[in-house]
């Protein structure tokens, strides 16, 4: 007889091995049945792979058909992540011959890019990198060479700061609605035009689907989508003109140092037609080379970029800066007088050196300090005599703000609308800013008739950028249009055919009573002709209508500034002039200006003249 314990043993036995049997069984019903579709389609995906290939980004050109940036061939190093994954020896080895760290290389490889697209460790590489990994190769499984298409500068950093340069997108960025067909690993336009136009000069994507094994590696190429090239991108900059306003700049900057004026270092240039707001020119100083960023920028050239002793030459100070414009603000504050019927161009002032409206205590000094004598509003504007605008200044202080108004029609402290990104829109400060930015200290927060009277001058508070400056004076010399400043002429197709053009927009017009305008371009006329810039343009054949500006600003030396429009009489060509730190604007930025227009007229250079301006 078999004894009970074993026929137990068997029995719970027989249940486990059921129930075992019974879980196996559930499970593979869920699989195959319930879940089947699901995990049919995950293993497809495992067989065949996406791979995606990058468009050939646009060329840009500048408006005569000249090559500003285009592509050329490069040759770049890879890692394929499946072979080199568990090979720390090759990736070691691979750091010493590209000169990177491995950290670098290791790091490149986290990204979470396709797992079948090759990780680009080093672009730009050169010919004896390339020949000794060509003859070692069997030493780096996992590793080749590949020809990327690059960014190519035919002529050099020239318009750096409008043509901007490319990076690899960010996470942060990926999160963005415009980037939403990128993918990490992307090079994507970080400033300038390759910023704002990304969309048109990227072009589209195209791909592979290529069959794997279970490793992942490929095996065959099942099909194929080819990249939609980007547009080509034709700008307003004239390549000659850029580069004329980029010298003069430089020159400024070594009158400056001539004149005693050390620590002039940094300026902006700006040239526009004041018939559409096309820009011809758009210089900052100090620059970059945008071809430091071909093959993606070091950690120690990034920051030596950022140190601030290379005064951030990425900032585009045209565009980017905003600053107290000085004595070029003194046509505003004239037309906003006769516009509010406080004074006319004839109305008469006496300058005795001091302005004493507030008091003895509280007086205020004319850059010239034996006085302009008897003046009217035409000759204060020629002379830039400081009492004159100290006087309509504290009459405009008792119009309800109408003053701000004005200098806002005009496109002060607001956006221009340019087509560049990191646009900033300078400051017209009022009452209300006033109450805001002193909010936690009471006894600075109301807004004093003196902060007038110091706008009136281009002081104060008031902030400008030089973008801002060229489109107002550009509203002068046509007659009271303001236009939207802009780069992008064109859209062309890989083919040469024009897609699109851009056309001028009004952003609004200056509805001032008639004559105002006319008698403030008399004035500007004279400035050049017989007051604070007659010695910058002494002999020069075109009739030029402009402002001299010296800004003063607390802890530095005075920043120097120019507009003008020429010619006079027929306005085709605006330039505004800023240096900081470079001194009085008759002597630094006027002749800059000249420089510039010498190039645009073609008028020779006069010989190493040396201007002096006291004025402010």
């Amino acid at each position: 007889m078999v004894p009970e314990k074993i026929h137990i043993r068997v029995a719970i036995f027989g249940i486990l091995a059921l129930l075992v049997f019974s879980v196996l069984l559930g499970r593979l019903w869920f699989l195959q049945v319930l879940a089947g579709e699901k995990y049919a389609k995950l293993a497809e995906e495992n067989r065949i792979r996406l791979v995606a290939v990058d468009a050939p980004r646009g060329t840009i050109y500048d408006r005569k058909g000249n090559v500003l940036v285009e592509n050329r061939p490069s040759p770049a190093i890879s890692v394929d992540p499946s072979i080199v994954k568990d090979k720390r020896d090759v990736l070691s080895q691979l750091a010493e011959v590209l000169g990177v760290s491995i950290h670098e290389i290791e790091e490149k490889l986290k990204e979470k890019k396709d797992p079948l697209k090759p990780v680009i460790v080093k672009k730009n590489v050169d010919e004896g990198t390339l020949a000794y990994i060509k003859e070692h190769q069997s030493e780096f499984p996992g590793v080749d060479i590949q020809i990327e298409s690059v960014r190519d500068y035919p002529r050099g950093n020239l318009a750096a700061h409008i043509l901007g340069y490319l990076g690899d997108i960010s996470e942060e960025e990926l999160k963005k609605e415009e980037y939403k067909h990128h993918s990490l690993g992307d090079f994507i336009g970080k400033t300038g035009v390759e910023r704002q136009y990304e969309s048109v000069l990227r072009g589209g994507k195209g791909g592979r689907q290529v069959e794997v094994d279970a490793t992942g590696r490929p095996l065959r190429v099942l099909s194929k989508k080819d990249p939609v090239p980007g547009y080509n991108l034709t700008l307003t900059i004239d390549a000659d003109i850029q580069q004329a306003a980029e010298e003069a700049l430089a020159a400024a900057i070594e009158t400056a140092h001539r004149h005693g004026h050390k620590d002039a270092a940094a300026g902006a240039v700006v040239v526009m037609d004041p018939r559409n707001g096309e820009l011809l020119a758009l210089a900052s100083h100090p620059s970059y080379d945008p071809r430091l960023f071909k093959g993606g920028v070091s950690s120690k050239e990034w920051a030596l970029l950022n140190d601030p002793s290379s005064h951030f030459p990425l900032n585009n100070r045209a565009i980017m800066c905003s600053y107290p414009p000085g004595s070029t603000f003194k046509p505003i504050t004239a037309m906003a007088g006769m516009a509010e019927h406080l004074v006319s161009p004839r109305s008469a002032f006496k300058c005795t050196g001091r302005w004493t409206r507030f008091g003895e205590r509280w007086a205020k000094s004319c850059w010239k300090r034996s006085g302009h004598g008897g003046i009217d509003l035409i000759r204060g504007i020629i002379h830039s005599c400081d009492v004159v605008f100290y006087e309509i200044g504290y009459m405009l202080h008792k119009t309800q703000e109408k003053f701000q108004e004005w200098s806002r029609r005009f496109g002060f402290g607001t956006l221009t609308g340019i087509d560049l990104p990191s646009e900033a829109k300078g400051r017209v400060p009022d009452k209300a800013w006033k109450r805001e930015r002193y909010k936690n200290n009471p006894r600075y927060r109301i807004w004093l008739p003196g902060d007038t009277v110091n706008i009136a001058i281009g002081q104060g508070d008031l902030l400008v950028t030089p973008l801002q400056m060229a489109n107002a004076y550009a509203a002068i010399a046509n007659g009271g249009i303001l236009y939207k400043p802009h780069v992008a002429k064109a859209l062309l197709t890989p083919e040469g055919r024009v897609s699109y053009e851009f056309k001028p927009q009004e952003l609004g017009k200056l509805e001032l009573p008639p004559g105002i305008i006319g008698a403030t371009q008399i004035a500007l006329k004279r400035v050049v002709s017989q007051g604070t810039a007659s010695g910058a343009f002494a002999g020069f054949p075109v009739p030029v209508a402009g402002k001299t500006g010296t800004a003063q600003v607390f802890g530095k030396d005075d920043f120097a500034w120019f507009a003008c429009y020429a010619p006079a009489d027929d306005p085709r060509y605006v330039a505004v002039v800023l240096v900081e730190q470079g001194g009085h604007g008759g002597s630094t930025a006027a002749p800059a200006a000249r420089r510039i227009l010498s190039h645009i007229f073609n008028v020779p250079l006069p010989g190493p003249v040396d201007v002096i301006d006291v004025s402010r």
